[in-house]
């Protein structure tokens, strides 16, 4: 009995202990007095995270309730501290003045265990750096121009059977034809195979694809403790992607650069570029050389982010249209003028695109697909002019997007559909701050040229000969998926086409 009884009370001690820690942790910006919501103890500021909302929406909340208390408000991912930036200012030293000091975006990633997620955009340090200086030249306009008849030869395959599929049932839901056609370019221009996802709906690119993005390994809470504590996640060997997705991915890569090798095969797309970076280990500017599973996990995160957000990005730019004839038929004029006598418009001719620029700017601005930005503190950092909000080292730092981006402040009435906002004139007066669906500073997005180059052409083919209308089955509002990243439709985007 006298030991049970010891038993008991040091379990009542131990309890004790981990409640009071847990609670002072709770309470660190509460003692700080720095504005903050209420943590619960498992979730802490996150309640509806990846089961009712996404990261974005709760970003833009948490802005639009704290913007004006200070430079930052302080926020808990699980039981982890962070912050939510409130100030142009205090992000502009973040993401460029002092960006020395939040290099890191401080995602989950795990090279041994989950090779596929050590990737350019987790990756941190030295491992970051080296690899943006190996693959910055791969996104030159040079390289895109290289790329660029490939996507054209899609785009013609993407006409004749989007027509084919309108001749039967002109209501159609366009954000699945979309991703089917830049499945089909990424998986040319990354891996160089045609895999012909727009005649077979049951591809692996396409479901596998899809799968890594809307599909987490876990269920919320064991996601939300890995954000939270990333270093024993480590320590355990924690994996994010599903296992068929690491699987097919890895060995499709494998399979094709070994082939690739053997025989000696030359093409113009993103693989290429990569395996003679892989095997130029003597490379006098000392960036040559890759690891195969470090060349995978670079053709996989260009694979996942060229294929939806590019298809995202065009299915909120129809549903738009679509709703705005009058946008739509100026849209359509420019295209027809540009596309006069000319077959296969010239990567000059998409690029050159001024209004259609204006209406993806627009769509970006009202549906960034990437709704918020990471980094972290590398040290300790006091922000300038306010000495009392001081960011600590190691701290995850939130850039809310979409709460910037939907801010009237900047943009009146925000959820207006206005293309005007980024006419040359609007574009001059405005903060880059105000506008960063592709990031800004030093971790920018690498593959932004890439993205536009790929949203213009399949946005212009779809004008030029449909007309894009709404219809019974398209819904009133847009509604996001709540476990994936980027900003992911809920529910399928059908509109009617009309041929013109």
């Amino acid at each position: 009995m006298e030991t049970s009884g010891v038993l008991i009370y040091l379990i009542l001690v131990i309890a004790s202990a981990v409640v009071y820690l847990l609670r002072r942790n709770l309470s660190y910006w509460k003692r700080l007095g720095i504005p903050h919501e209420e943590p619960t103890a498992l979730m802490g500021n996150m309640n509806g995270l990846r089961t009712q909302r996404c990261m974005g929406d709760i970003l833009a909340d948490y802005y639009r309730k704290f913007k004006g208390c200070g430079p930052f408000a302080g926020i808990f991912n699980g039981q982890r501290p962070g912050v939510v930036l409130l100030d142009k200012q205090l992000i502009k030293q973040v993401l460029i003045k002092d960006f020395t000091q939040f290099t890191d975006r401080g995602l989950y990633y795990n090279e041994k265990s989950d090779p596929l997620t050590g990737h350019l955009f987790f990756l941190d340090g030295d491992k970051w750096r080296n690899l943006r200086n190996k693959l910055s030249p791969t996104f030159t306009s040079g390289k895109m121009k290289y790329m660029y008849p490939t996507v054209v030869n899609v785009a013609e395959r993407f006409m004749e059977v989007l027509a084919q599929k309108v001749r039967e049932n002109p209501i159609v839901d366009v954000r699945d034809m979309l991703g089917r056609f830049t499945v089909d370019v990424i998986a040319s221009v990354a891996f160089g195979i045609e895999c012909n996802s727009l005649r077979n709906a049951e591809d692996k690119f396409l479901q596998l694809g899809r799968k890594s993005i809307e599909v987490q390994r876990h269920n919320a809470l064991i996601m939300t403790l890995i954000d939270g504590f990333p270093r024993l996640s480590r320590m355990l060997g924690m994996r994010t992607l599903p296992q068929d997705v690491h699987e097919f991915f890895m060995q499709t890569i494998r399979e094709t650069v070994e082939y690739r090798e053997r025989n000696k095969i030359q093409r113009s797309d993103f693989l290429n570029i990569l395996i003679e970076l892989k095997n130029t280990v003597d490379d006098k500017s000392g960036l040559g050389g890759m690891e195969l599973e470090e060349l995978a996990a670079q053709v996989f995160v260009f694979f996942l982010a060229g294929f939806e957000t590019s298809s995202s990005t065009m299915a909120y730019a129809l549903y738009e249209l679509a709703q705005n004839q009058q946008i739509q038929e100026r849209l359509r004029e420019e295209i027809n003028e540009a596309f006069e006598g000319d077959t296969k418009p010239s990567y000059e001719t998409i690029m050159n695109l001024s209004y259609l620029d204006q209406v993806i700017s627009e769509t970006l601005r009202k549906y960034p697909i990437l709704p918020f930005l990471n980094r972290q503190a590398l040290n300790d950092y006091v922000v300038p002019g306010h000495p009392k909000f001081r960011i600590p080292k190691g701290t995850p730092i939130f850039i809310p997007v979409m709460g910037i981006q939907h801010d009237p402040e900047f943009y009146p009435q925000p959820d207006e559909f206005d293309p005007e906002r980024f006419s040359p004139d609007m574009v001059k007066q405005r903060d880059s701050i105000e506008w960063m669906p592709f990031g800004d500073g030093p971790r920018n997005c690498i593959g932004a040229r890439f993205a536009k180059m790929q949203t213009r052409l399949g946005l212009a083919c779809v004008l030029k000969y449909f007309r894009v209308v709404v219809c019974s089955k398209t819904p009133l509002h847009l509604t996001f998926q709540a476990k994936p990243l980027v900003l992911t439709p809920r529910h399928d985007v059908y509109l009617k086409l009309e041929a013109i």
